[in-house]
C-alpha cells in the first residue's frame, strides 16, 4: 500500500489532517503528519520527515501533502522514483490520496488522484 506523509509547518495541523483523512478512508493507510520541528515550533524539519517517509513506507511508495512553500521546499529533498511531492490543496489532497490508498491504488494512482483535487469545488 502506497504511503502519505503530510508535511506541514504546524504538527497539530498535519495531525489533525492526517486523523480526518484516516476517518475518511480507515486506518489501514500508512498516513503519517510530520509537521512543526522536533521542539514542537512552526517550521519544517527534514528529521521528521524523515522519519514520517521511513514508518509509511510499507514498500509501494509514498506521497508526500506540503502545506505551504517551505514545507514544498522540504518535501522535494526527499523526491525519487518511490516518494513523489503532490502539490495539492492540503486537506482535500489528503483524503484523495488516502482514499485512492485505502484501494490499492499504484503510487502514480494515489499521487494522480491527490493531483484531482485542486479542481474540487465545494459549492
Amino acid at each position: 500500500m502506497v504511503g502519505i506523509v503530510l508535511v506541514s509547518h504546524s504538527g497539530p495541523l498535519a495531525a489533525e489532517a492526517a486523523a480526518l483523512a484516516a476517518g475518511v478512508c480507515g486506518m489501514e493507510v500508512p498516513l503519517e503528519a510530520a509537521g512543526g520541528t522536533e521542539d514542537g515550533g512552526l517550521g519544517t524539519s527534514p528529521d521528521l520527515v524523515a522519519a514520517a517517509i521511513e514508518r509509511a513506507d510499507r514498500g509501494d511508495g509514498v506521497v508526500l501533502i506540503p502545506d505551504l512553500g517551505g514545507a514544498a521546499l522540504t518535501a522535494r529533498l526527499f523526491e525519487g522514483p518511490e516518494v513523489a511531492v503532490a502539490d495539492v490543496p492540503f486537506v482535500e489532497g489528503a483524503i484523495s490520496a488516502a482514499v485512492t490508498a485505502s484501494a490499492g491504488g499504484s503510487l502514480e494512482a494515489v499521487l494522480a488522484a491527490a493531483e484531482e483535487a485542486r479542481h474540487f469545488r465545494k459549492l
